[in-house]
């Protein structure tokens, strides 16, 4: 009796002991809420009041956009609605040209030849693997899917599309890497334009009929002749390659470039700032430059179901390249959670796909980097302005993927050499690809010419490529960051060493300074010594 009378009093104490842990876990649940609803919330909202504005511009323009549409506006109404929109575009645009010189020249110079060496190493590395798995991702997609496959009669031409040959192509990317003019590369780039002319070849004719032996005939032919040409925008391929080389010269100049170096650290900062000013535009100019393009596009319902399956196809490219495939190398490679620092990114990559153009995109993909991911300055101004410029993984998704949807639309059977020869096309053609607006549509015909394909057919996607382009910029700017984030860490080593070595030569500098700074003291004071003895005389 004694023994169980003893158990029941400490069965029951042990249920009010849970009962009594119960209490204090929920009173201290409670006062966690109430602390976060009041302090916390607060400072929430403060930290990612950039972010959260310009979410809600982006679910406010497209709601306004598809009110806005019942309304049947005018080419001009639509383009004033748009205005402010076009506004913030010229801004970003104006801040690239300074942003992408001063941030590769501080970045090159801030390395010594051995590390940016290596880091430029595997930044090529990086950018080759990212964008021949988007190229894979696309074909194995469009053959997967096969969207085109049906009757092309749905479809309506728009417009002749200018023919260009691929290797004009290939030779102006290189042209474009050594511009003549400096000056002219900020607003100009090398584009090979076409010219017919008429030639007369004489023609050696036996007639026997008329009695007539090696009698000349003339006759007229028309030949397509390359000529040098130029197109507006700026040339940043140009530009990244002298800033580059003349940052790696200033810093092996030591002392004799410090001015230089500087002067560019200080403008990249005073970008900097003005980009942090911008950014408070920035949720205006997306919600209508999202707004304006819904109401200007074409409707929707008379889409045909090839288009919509291609829609979804690269949608689906896109996603499984930029939610799987870089965030499962940033975590192999750093093994760090990458949509942590995705998250960090979402204000970059919301201006991305309003403003649908990763070059405008860049001041904002920089601020987030350096002030949300803590991501080194040296590399960022290394990585971000040549990724940028390079490394276009949505285009050459894209290219690659649209491609064999033309030809599939046009009943034409790829073989593994003609798919072979897209992929590599696709890669190639999007390191050429401009970071502006529907850039990719120009790449698209070098791809087109390599096998063969009809290149007015291009004009089968136009009605959906401003959509489809924003996607693909988004998918651009992300795997430039996640490039940034990959070399950082790949590259810690070099990164310390050179900051052991600049403290070392700093305190050196010190050293060697201080007794110099000795010496007119010992002379005032042994200068000052005679005439004391002379006043003692």
């Amino acid at each position: 009796m004694t023994k169980s009378t003893g158990e029941k009093p400490r069965s029951r104490n042990r249920v009010q002991q849970i009962r009594e842990g119960i209490h204090l876990r929920s009173l201290k649940a409670r006062k966690k809420v109430e602390d976060i609803t009041k302090d916390d919330v607060k400072s929430f909202l403060r930290r990612n009041a950039f972010v959260l504005l310009t979410i809600g511009a982006v679910v406010f323009g497209i709601m306004m956009g598809f009110a806005l549409r019942s309304y049947k506006m005018s080419y001009r109404e639509v383009k004033y609605f748009s205005f402010p929109g076009e506004l913030l575009m010229r801004m970003l645009q104006m801040l690239v040209l300074p942003l992408l010189v001063s941030s590769l020249i501080t970045g090159m110079a801030a390395l010594d030849s051995r590390a940016s060496g290596k880091m430029g190493m595997r930044a090529v590395i990086y950018y080759m693997t990212t964008t021949f798995i988007a190229v894979f991702i696309g074909i194995i997609m469009v053959l997967i899917i096969h969207p085109g496959k049906g009757s092309k009669d749905e479809f309506t031409k728009q417009q002749k599309i200018e023919q260009v040959s691929p290797a004009d192509a290939f030779l102006d990317l290189i042209r474009n890497m050594f511009p003549p003019n400096l000056v002219q590369a900020c607003t100009q780039q090398f584009k090979t334009q076409y010219s017919k002319r008429i030639i007369h070849v004489k023609m050696i004719v036996n007639d026997s009929i008329f009695n007539l032996t090696n009698a000349t005939q003339e006759i007229a032919q028309e030949e397509v002749i390359p000529l040098p040409g130029t197109t507006n925008g700026v040339n940043a391929l140009g530009l990244v390659v002298f800033s580059m080389c003349f940052g790696l010269i200033i810093g092996n100049m030591k002392e004799q470039g410090q001015a230089l170096r500087d002067f560019f650290d200080s403008l990249n900062e005073a970008i900097m700032r003005l980009v942090a000013i911008i950014m408070w535009y920035a949720p205006i100019g997306i919600l209508f430059l999202i707004a304006g393009k819904i109401v200007e596009m074409d409707d929707i319902t008379e889409m045909g179901g090839q288009l919509g399956m291609y829609t979804i196809t690269v949608i689906i490219g896109l996603m499984i390249h930029g939610m799987i495939i870089l965030p499962t190398l940033y975590f192999v490679i750093t093994r760090k959670n990458p949509f942590i620092f995705i998250t960090g990114l979402l204000q970059a990559l919301i201006t991305a796909l309003g403003t649908s153009s990763s070059s405008a995109t860049l001041p904002v993909t920089f601020k987030c980097l350096e002030e949300n991911n803590k991501v080194d300055k040296r590399v960022t101004r290394f990585v971000l302005p040549v990724g940028a410029t390079i490394n276009m993984d949505g285009t050459a998704l894209y290219e690659a993927l649209a491609a064999i949807f033309i030809a599939q639309v046009n009943n034409m059977e790829m073989n593994f050499g003609q798919i072979l020869t897209i992929s590599i096309t696709a890669t190639a053609a999007s390191i050429g690809a401009a970071g502006i607006p529907q850039a990719g549509l120009v790449t698209m015909v070098i791809v087109l010419t390599s096998v063969g394909l009809p290149t007015d057919d291009i004009t089968l996607i136009i009605a959906v490529d401003w959509f489809l382009d924003r996607l693909r910029t988004t998918t651009n700017v992300l795997g430039d960051s996640i490039g940034a984030g990959i070399i950082e860490f790949l590259s810690k080593d070099e990164l310390q060493n050179s900051d052991v070595e600049l403290g070392s030569s700093v305190l050196e500098e010190n050293e060697v300074k201080k007794p110099y700074q000795m010496i007119p003291q010992e002379n005032e004071y042994e200068n000052e010594k005679p005439p004391d003895s002379e006043t003692k005389m």
